[in-house]
């Protein structure tokens, strides 16, 4: 999935600065950080421990609430951004990936991010790096014109709606994770 996601950027990478590239290909990066959560449960799961015993500290903390917040608000753009102009994706040749892959796909990114609280944590200093972030994506998005290849121009409304989604994305994970402890 991640090499699916990457390549929907892949033709459009070469006009957005390469600094700006994670925050571009938003889709891949939140698979991307997902794989890296997943990751790390690797020697807790292959030496047959509980997902209670996960080892936790504060760059885990930052790195599991960063990709909690891709996931879900990645997760559910698709029910925005495809919706505003449905009748042209269901229009479009290859409509069943265009549209219902597209969603299916993305809503798979949220509920695996509705795992992550299970094992994970988070701190004040996270859930803020996380809010940078989502605010920082509407920049590049729709203040810098760098959003993700639509069929559309988006416009307000979408940079709007994008935005609740982050913010409501950051209120999910302060309310869903654990914090980690300051000792």
């Amino acid at each position: 999935m991640l090499f699916v996601g990457a390549d929907y950027y892949v033709e459009t990478l070469p006009t957005v600065p390469v600094v700006l590239w994670p925050l571009y290909a938003d889709s891949a990066v939140a698979v991307g950080l997902a794989l890296l959560v997943l990751a790390t449960l690797l020697p807790t799961v292959g030496s047959g421990d509980d997902l209670a015993d996960v080892p936790t500290n504060r760059p885990l903390a930052y790195l599991q609430t960063v990709a909690f917040v891709w996931l879900i608000q990645f997760g559910l753009w698709p029910l925005v951004s495809l919706n505003l102009t449905v009748a042209t994706y269901l229009a479009a040749p290859d409509a069943l990936i265009y549209y219902w892959g597209v969603i299916g796909t993305h809503l798979l990114f949220a509920g695996l991010a509705l795992l992550f609280p299970a094992f994970g944590r988070t701190t004040p200093g996270a859930l803020i790096l996380a809010t940078i972030l989502v605010v920082c994506n509407v920049l590049v998005d729709y203040g810098l014109g760098y959003h993700p290849p639509l069929l559309y121009d988006p416009g307000l409304g979408l940079a709007a709606a994008t935005l609740g989604i982050g913010l409501c994305a950051v209120l999910l994970a302060t309310r869903s994770f654990r914090r980690l402890d300051s000792s």
